[in-house]
């Protein structure tokens, strides 16, 4: 066990961290962050790093913008809290419900808003279940996620989630709830498989799996863009088209879950624009105020609305909701964020500079350790393999992907591995510079993980 500062050692008598492993964290100790400017965060020593996966894919505007604060403050002097129940509103959630559905693709009819994207996934399954029941599909309720998708924790979410992870020791996932294909054409085709060959059979399987339950048993698919969490799995051009094709032939509603991908992250506004999609409901989170405060939405449309709307008059009160839907201060920070994506065209600028970015990350693709590049926009991975030409994973207890993540720490770039990806995510408000920067240690980090797995012996020939 190393030496830890004081503050460490007070984080580890009284914080309880998610999503980690506890033995390691007690062993090593938490990065103490401090504060962030920009694209930069530092930790109690004052050590700068990139943050090149925006917090948790969501800090879309860095860190420290005075605008967003001072509406922050403004608002809390003005109504600090204010809730949606019954017959209460507030006129800047109106504002903000008003804003999406102009910017958001789909002609969504209502907003219903959260505070993270997992309880606006949990949000998504009621909701869905709830509008089979009224229209009188008490049998229509099964949910099919993907293997290695993420939408959330929440109990429900965590079991539209496919990764195991998230399931082990919590008796998940709950009944009712499917999953089918992950769409990664380098880890998962078949050999001599095309794409095209590839998306076919998902889709095959997909179909397969509705007929096996039954479709008057099957309420919604759920999917992400482009995997996040997943370790940024970007599917084939031809495997949407499929997929909804086969959706629409057994009215199963396509849930779209944009809280990594939408608001400028893959080089168009939503991953919806990205990729031709036609979801039925759509989930918002992260980027929506760039994470300066916490907000969900789930935009809704209109025949759900007014398929509820008709049995409310017998089934009384839609009974979900949270004492923080619609709260002042997240609703006026994501409408002055949506205002500054518009006004200062973000979206357009990121769309330029995540050429610049997917270009860099190209480049590694001739990396001896690397095995696939993958990425839209400006989020991406490498993948690392222990064998270049068929692709052979390192062994899961090798820990590469750990080791390469400590060595971009130690050259103060904040990256994420999942497995053997290394994924990069910044804000969308870097500089050219600065994306330049990230690649340079981003590159050295590989090198030393290169240099590394050959001293240990885990490359194999």
């Amino acid at each position: 066990m190393g030496h830890k500062t004081a503050m460490q050692e007070r984080d580890l008598n009284s914080v309880f961290h998610p999503m980690t492993d506890m033995s390691r964290l007690n062993q090593d100790g938490p990065l103490m962050v401090v504060r962030g400017e920009g694209v930069y965060v530092y930790d109690e020593e004052d050590r700068q790093y990139i943050d090149g996966l925006a917090g948790l894919w969501c800090t879309s505007l860095g860190y420290a913008n005075e605008e967003i604060a001072e509406t922050a403050f403004a608002q809390m002097k003005t109504l600090s809290y204010a809730h949606l129940f019954l017959d209460k509103s507030s006129d800047i959630a109106v504002r903000l419900a008003e804003q999406l559905k102009e910017m958001v693709p789909g002609g969504f009819s209502k907003v219903f808003f959260g505070l993270s994207g997992s309880d606006a996934n949990d949000t998504q399954v009621k909701l869905i279940r709830y509008y089979n029941n009224v229209i009188g599909r008490p049998q229509k309720k099964k949910i099919i996620g993907r293997y290695k998708g993420y939408h959330g924790i929440a109990g429900t979410a965590a079991s539209a989630t496919g990764h195991e992870a998230y399931h082990k020791g919590f008796d998940l996932p709950l009944e009712g709830f499917l999953h089918t294909d992950c769409p990664h054409y380098y880890r998962n085709a078949l050999a001599g498989e095309s794409e095209e060959q590839f998306t076919s059979r998902l889709a095959k399987n997909l179909e397969d799996l509705i007929l096996k339950e039954g479709p008057e048993t099957v309420a919604a698919f759920i999917a992400e863009p482009i995997m996040g969490a997943g370790g940024v799995i970007v599917p084939p051009d031809s495997y949407f088209p499929k997929i909804q094709a086969i959706l629409k032939d057994y009215d199963v509603l396509f849930i779209a879950d944009e809280v990594v991908t939408g608001f400028g992250r893959t080089g168009n506004p939503f991953g919806a624009d990205t990729f031709d999609l036609k979801p039925d409901t759509m989930t918002l989170a992260k980027s929506l105020t760039s994470a300066y405060m916490p907000l969900s939405a789930v935009m809704i449309p209109e025949f759900i609305y007014q398929a509820i709307l008709e049995a409310s008059q017998d089934w009384g009160i839609f009974g979900h909701g949270f004492t923080y839907t619609g709260h002042p201060v997240s609703v006026a920070v994501g409408s002055k964020v949506l205002e500054i994506y518009k006004r200062d065209k973000v979206f357009e600028k990121a769309a330029r500079l995540g050429e610049q970015f997917q270009a860099k990350l190209k480049s590694y693709e001739n990396h001896p350790l690397v095995g696939e590049v993958r990425g839209k926009g400006l989020i991406g991975a490498c993948e690392l393999v222990a064998n270049k030409e068929s692709g052979l994973a390192f062994d899961t207890t090798s820990g590469v992907g750990r080791y390469c993540l400590e060595r971009m720490r130690a050259h103060g770039l904040i990256a994420r591995a999942l497995g053997d990806s290394m994924c990069l995510c910044p804000p969308l408000v870097t500089s050219d510079d600065e994306v330049g920067e990230i690649f340079v240690r981003y590159g050295k980090a590989l090198d030393e993980t290169l240099d590394y797995v050959s001293r240990e012996g885990l490359l194999v020939a």
